[in-house]
């Protein structure tokens, strides 16, 4: 990658559905030189998240709007170029919100020193190391209260979050049932990551499946989905049941606004409840999970899959895509190479 160019993807327009070509910005600045308690960092990685999608929307959120003009947002790994940052030096392996460009200019901010190594490469401190495995923890074990002997279902089973939840609740002596895409996927998470069965929601009917596999009742649904799959395990709550809401990809690029679930009556009946939550609410306890969930990786207990796509910055919209496409397994991230 050249050090005296800056490469970024930046925000034109606000999408309407699927974001097409027309909604980015290719632009190339110089490299700044960081100022007094600045750093520059030269990106390397660049985590694709289903959640960039709303942050391409004007309008109330968790977190502000990416602005028209600016730079996508997007979580990275990079290596620091030159810093003026008592904190930070060059050479240090860093992560955090560093956007869609070769090089990022930061105060240091969220900002955090990693130390990548064979067994934990640059791109698993962007899945479980990173912010997903942190929204698989939290979302799971505090939100989702999760009690050994609990039947637990995930959607997007296959995905970033959900392949975590998964084996993070097996850890924990639950029942894991998967819903996921396709039979490979399927497989993957029965045959290599230890849950208990799998629902192709792409040849299966999701709420027959679960009569089959969930008899008693689902304790824990922890949804990526929402849409359809949400109204179907609403149907299977057991009495008590925890409804974790932590995305819902069918419906990012949906041009009408999304309906509720119909089957929302079955909280009142099970006596369950519903609540969503977003994982930087949680950032004052990242260490606690972070020191578990590499315990659980060095012992084998969980694994971890990226799915690495080698390109530019350029190739980010196209790569983003993947997500919606449901053409990943694991977590995606785009590996920067020399433009």
């Amino acid at each position: 990658m050249a050090h005296d160019v800056n490469r970024q993807v930046r925000l034109a327009a606000r999408p309407t559905g699927t974001p097409g070509p027309d909604v980015w910005e290719h632009t190339i600045e110089p490299v700044p030189e960081p100022g007094a308690g600045r750093l520059v960092v030269e990106v390397s990685h660049i985590s694709l998240d289903p959640a960039m999608r709303g942050w391409m929307n004007a309008g109330r959120s968790y977190v502000p709007p990416v602005e028209v003009g600016a730079v996508m947002r997007a979580l990275g790994v990079g290596t620091v170029l030159a810093s003026r940052h008592p904190d930070f030096e060059a050479g240090d392996v860093v992560t955090g919100m560093l956007g869609v460009q070769t090089h990022a200019e930061s105060d240091g901010s969220g900002l955090q020193k990693v130390r990548p190594s064979e067994a934990a490469p640059p791109e698993r401190h962007l899945s479980v190391l990173g912010m997903t495995g942190m929204t698989a923890y939290f979302g799971l074990f505090d939100v989702g209260a999760l009690q050994e002997g609990d039947t637990v279902v995930v959607s997007a089973a296959a995905g970033a979050v959900g392949s975590i939840v998964g084996q993070l609740a097996k850890t924990r002596g639950a029942r894991v049932i998967g819903i996921a895409g396709g039979p490979e996927k399927c497989a993957w998470i029965v045959d290599e990551l230890g849950f208990d069965a799998a629902i192709d929601h792409r040849s299966q009917d999701v709420r027959t499946e679960l009569r089959t596999h969930a008899p008693d009742g689902v304790d824990v649904y922890f949804d990526n989905v929402g849409g359809d799959i949400l109204d179907a395990v609403l149907t299977r709550l057991a009495r008590g049941a925890r409804v974790v809401i932590c995305g819902a990809i069918s419906q990012y690029n949906e041009t009408t606004a999304p309906q509720g679930p119909a089957n929302y009556l079955s909280l009142l009946v099970n006596r369950a409840r519903m609540q969503g939550f977003v994982v930087f609410d949680y950032a004052d306890r990242y260490g606690e999970a972070a020191a578990e969930l590499a315990d659980l990786l060095a012992q084998g207990r969980i694994h971890s899959r990226e799915d690495v796509v080698d390109g530019t910055v350029d190739d980010f919209p196209e790569a983003l895509l993947r997500l919606f496409r449901g053409e990943n397994t694991g977590k995606l991230v785009l590996r920067l190479q020399a433009a």
